[in-house]
C-alpha cells in the first residue's frame, strides 16, 4: 500500500497492479488530496498457487478502508467495479466511482455479467487455474488501449501479471450503497474489452454519468482529464 498525500482509494483491475493509477495519484496528491492506491490485489500476481477470488480481493480492500481516518471515494477500473461493489455500505466510502468498471447486482460474477460472450482472445487460460495476457502485442493494444503509442502499450504489456480465474466465477453480495455512485464510460473502449453498449447498461444504475474520450486505460491515456473528474 502506498498512502500519498484527503480522500481517495484506488482500486486495479485485473492482471494489473497499483502502479496504473500512479500517474493519476501523483496528479489527485498534487491538489492536496489524501490518496491511497490497492498496490496488488490478492487475484492478481505472478504466483498462480497464491492467487484468491473476489472474496479476498474484497476483504483486502476492506482492510485499507479500516485504516482511513475520513470517508474516501472509493474508486475502481475494470475488475476493479467488483470489488468495491462488494463495498458499497461501507461506514468509510462518501462516494463510489466507476471507471470502465463491472457493476454487478446481487448473484452476479463476471461470467454472469458477460453471459453467453466467450472470454476474448487476448485473454488466454492456462492449466493452473489463471489467465495471462496474450503475447501479442498488437492485439492487445487494438483491443484496450489503442490511445496509447506503441512504447506506452508495451509498458503495460510487459506488467501484466497472471489473474486468478476463480475470480471471475465468484458471485457478488451487492449490498445496496448507502453513498453516491458515478460512472465513468470509456467512450472508445473496443468489443473486445468492455464493450462501450455494456459500460452504459451498467451505468444506468449510477447517480451520476460521465464519458471520457479515451480507451480503457484511461488512467495511462488520460491521467489529466481523469483526475480533474475525480
Amino acid at each position: 500500500m502506498r498512502t500519498l498525500t484527503g480522500g481517495y482509494l484506488l482500486v486495479h483491475g485485473a492482471w494489473c497492479y497499483g502502479w496504473v493509477w500512479d500517474d493519476v495519484a501523483k496528479r489527485l496528491a498534487k491538489a492536496d488530496h489524501r490518496v491511497t492506491v490497492v498496490d496488488q490485489l490478492p487475484s492478481s500476481g505472478t504466483d498462480p498457487a497464491s492467487l484468491g477470488d473476489l472474496t479476498d480481493d474484497a476483504n483486502h480492500v476492506r482492510s485499507l478502508l479500516e485504516t482511513q481516518d475520513e470517508p474516501v471515494v472509493l474508486v475502481g477500473h475494470s475488475y476493479g467495479g467488483m470489488v468495491i461493489t462488494e463495498l458499497g455500505d461501507h461506514r468509510a466510502v462518501r462516494h463510489s466511482v466507476y471507471v470502465a468498471g463491472f457493476w454487478p447486482q446481487r448473484g452476479q460474477s463476471v461470467e454472469g455479467l458477460r453471459g453467453d460472450a466467450p472470454m476474448p482472445d487476448w485473454s488466454v487460460p492456462r492449466d493452473d487455474g489463471t489467465f495471462e495476457i496474450t503475447s501479442d502485442l498488437e492485439l492487445v493494444r487494438d483491443s484496450m488501449c489503442a490511445d496509447l503509442d506503441r512504447d506506452r502499450a508495451g509498458q503495460l504489456h510487459s506488467r501484466f501479471v497472471l489473474q486468478s480465474a476463480a475470480a471471475f466465477g465468484v458471485p457478488s453480495t451487492a449490498p445496496d450503497p448507502r453513498h453516491p455512485t458515478t460512472y465513468m464510460i470509456t467512450a472508445q473502449d473496443s468489443d473486445n474489452c468492455m464493450p462501450v453498449g455494456a459500460q452504459e447498461a451498467m451505468a444506468t444504475n449510477a447517480d451520476n454519468v460521465l464519458r471520457l474520450p479515451a480507451a480503457h486505460f484511461v488512467q495511462l491515456s488520460r491521467p489529466d482529464e481523469l483526475a480533474e473528474a475525480l
